[in-house]
């Protein structure tokens, strides 16, 4: 059958929301990102243990850590699709209860091909985390209310890091690196009971706002080759191989390089993951204040991610070269943390010229294929260490190779991005071209 592009759906009047409704599934999902993240991070926190325990070379654990996205991009890509069909209450139900599994194998034997299975396993259901997370929390907002949603479910990554690499660290000091793993599989089973009573679509779901089960429809491929949405993937490329770096090598970098204690690394990255929630936090005033002014989305979002990816390049090329403790700790914060506006960002600006029947599907694509860094950085990183002259050498290759992937994707995503021009090319707004 053919899609239906010409007339766009007769909409209806959405249901009353119930906003105490919409903030609790706000503050579970906020919560629920704050998990995701802390699973991610266990590995590198743990690290150097692990390392010394199983006698691991670089090139290993890189690999590893590389294996959490051998079925992430493709389990965004999949559960995207399914999410125009299945519930994201069911969807983020099933994702919480792979990550409680996920973490169990390795406290049985901790081995390279049962961290590899737990690491593939939690990567397979942590994919579509962001995205569908999203999707769910854009069925409880309306598009003119989604600026500060977005960024405090972006700010649950941030939060947490925070959380995570100080509580995460004095538990493998004090317990062991397994104690963290059993930790994280309760914490996650407890979300999912508790998600499962209260999340609920809200009534911004496209089946409540337009006539019919699907409303307007368009071929993915005349979405996915819009500027907009090429700009938005490259965007999240940029901040997904700085992320995958912080994830997977820098608590190694700050306790072998600069010589830091494992309270202090952790301190250190709490700090960092405070700096980018605080980004976080003001990017969605800033945001709203210039599109109150006429701002267009192109400068008000689009450019705002693709400056933030492009000046966190400069400053993950730069760090390697400053001796000084003080200001090199500074530059990390911003190459690592100066990413975070992005994240909500390349959502906000693809969701502008995405029918909302499609939505969870091609947020599905952007975070798929926005986050293929994370198959290819930690590895990559693992093999220059091992073979540089010195682990410094190797580190400082791996760091300016990230640079200039993360450069290039914020000069295309800021001249690619343009939401209006690409709306109106698909009859989603008839407003006149910015």
């Amino acid at each position: 059958m053919t899609p239906r592009t010409a007339t766009p759906p007769r909409h209806i009047a959405a249901p009353a929301p119930d906003r105490r409704r919409a903030w609790l599934i706000m503050a579970m999902i906020v919560a629920f990102m704050v998990i995701n993240f802390a699973d991610k991070s266990v590995l590198g926190l743990a690290a150097v243990p692990i390392m010394e325990e199983l006698d691991l070379s670089n090139s290993t654990y890189g690999l590893i850590s590389s294996s959490f996205y051998f079925l992430f991009s493709v389990s965004g890509l999949l559960v995207g699709f399914l999410s125009t069909r299945i519930s994201s209450r069911v969807l983020l139900f099933a994702m919480t209860v792979v990550w409680a599994v996920a973490q169990l194998p390795v406290l049985v034997v901790a081995t390279v091909p049962t961290l590899m299975a737990g690491r593939i396993l939690l990567g397979a259901a942590e994919g579509p985390a962001a995205s569908m997370s999203m999707h769910a929390l854009y069925k409880w907002f309306p598009p003119e209310r989604r600026a500060l949603p977005s960024a405090l479910q972006i700010g649950g990554a941030a939060l947490g890091t925070l959380i995570a690499a100080p509580l995460v660290t004095w538990l493998i000091d004090d317990f062991g690196w397994r104690s963290a793993y059993a930790v994280l599989a309760v914490v996650s089973a407890c979300w999912a009971l508790l998600w499962w009573r209260v999340g609920h679509d809200g009534p911004y779901d496209h089946k409540h706002t337009a006539v019919g089960s699907s409303g307007l429809r368009l071929p993915y491929r005349r979405i996915l080759l819009t500027g907009t949405v090429l700009g938005s993937i490259a965007s999240a490329f940029g901040a997904a191989w700085a992320l995958s770096l912080s994830h997977a090598w820098l608590p190694a970098y700050l306790r072998t390089q600069m010589d830091m204690s494992a309270a202090a690394s952790a301190t250190a990255i709490s700090v960092m993951s405070g700096f980018g929630l605080v980004l976080l936090l003001a990017v969605s005033p800033f945001v709203d204040a210039l599109k109150s002014r006429g701002v267009s989305s192109r400068w008000s979002s689009g450019a705002a991610q693709s400056i933030a990816v492009s000046v966190a390049g400069c400053a993950m090329a730069a760090f390697p070269f400053v001796d000084a403790s003080g200001p090199r700790l500074v530059l990390i914060a911003l190459a690592f943390g100066g990413t975070a506006i992005a994240i909500p960002l390349h959502y906000m600006t693809t969701a502008e010229v995405v029918p909302p029947a499609q939505r969870g599907a091609v947020f599905g694509i952007v975070a798929g294929l926005g986050t293929l860094p994370g198959l290819v950085a930690p590895f990559l990183t693992g093999h220059l260490i091992d073979a540089a002259d010195t682990p410094a050498v190797g580190y400082t290759t791996a760091f300016l190779v990230a640079g200039a992937v993360m450069l290039t994707a914020g000069a295309f995503a800021l001249a690619a991005i343009r939401p209006e021009r690409d709306a109106r090319r698909l009859g989603l707004d008839t407003r006149p071209q910015v």
